[in-house]
Order: C-alpha cells, then sequence, then structure tokens
C-alpha cells in the first residue's frame, strides 16, 4: 500500500475513534462540555437569551468512574439554558449548563441584528 493510502486510512481511523464533542469559539477560547459557566461567561460575555429552570434527578455519587444512583430521593439542580448571537454572519449557539457545568453545546442557525 502507497504512503498517500496509509495516512487516509490512518485519518480514517483516528475520525472513527474519536469521540465527537461539540465546542464554541470565542474570539482566541474555546468551550468545550464540562466548562464551568463561570469559565464560558468570562470567555464568551453575556449571552442573548437565558433560559433558567431546575430539574429533579436522583442523587449520583461516582465510584470507579461509573454513576450509581442512591435510590430514595431526588436533587433539585438548576439547569440554564444560554444562547449566543453572533450576528447575521455566523451561526448562533445554544448552550446547556447543568449545575454550572457545560452540558451540551448546540449550533443553531444564523444570527441576526
Amino acid at each position: 500500500m502507497s504512503r498517500t493510502g496509509r495516512t487516509f486510512l490512518l485519518g480514517l481511523a483516528l475520525l472513527a475513534s474519536g469521540t465527537a464533542q461539540a465546542a464554541l469559539r470565542c474570539g482566541n477560547h474555546l468551550i468545550v462540555e464540562g466548562d464551568t459557566a463561570d469559565e464560558l461567561a468570562a470567555r464568551c460575555g453575556p449571552p442573548a437569551g437565558v433560559d433558567r429552570r431546575t430539574v429533579t434527578r436522583p442523587p449520583v455519587v461516582w465510584r470507579y468512574g461509573r454513576p450509581l444512583y442512591v435510590p430514595g430521593g431526588q436533587l433539585e439542580v438548576a439547569y440554564e439554558i444560554w444562547t449566543y448571537n453572533f450576528g447575521p454572519n455566523q451561526f448562533m449557539r445554544r448552550v446547556h449548563v447543568e449545575d454550572g457545568i457545560v452540558k451540551t453545546i448546540e449550533t443553531l442557525g444564523y444570527g441576526y441584528n
């Protein structure tokens, strides 16, 4: 197999093995899932809109990298959806923040003035 063929196959293998993780670029800064809401606000500024609510979930204890759900109760957790509008030439972004941690980042349509 030629060197070009091996390079192409290696690139495909790396793409297939990597996990897809959304990111948000604000200037020279990059926000990824797992960053804090404070980092998001400091790097990207205030969002165009915030939807705040609380959700309930069972208590979780992490053991050996796996979540163990503790029976007998629910916890109220702050859940926010931050929407960033970067103008009509860029896509808007929706960032889901749960308990102060960025959980997911979505790309929306083009922004507005």
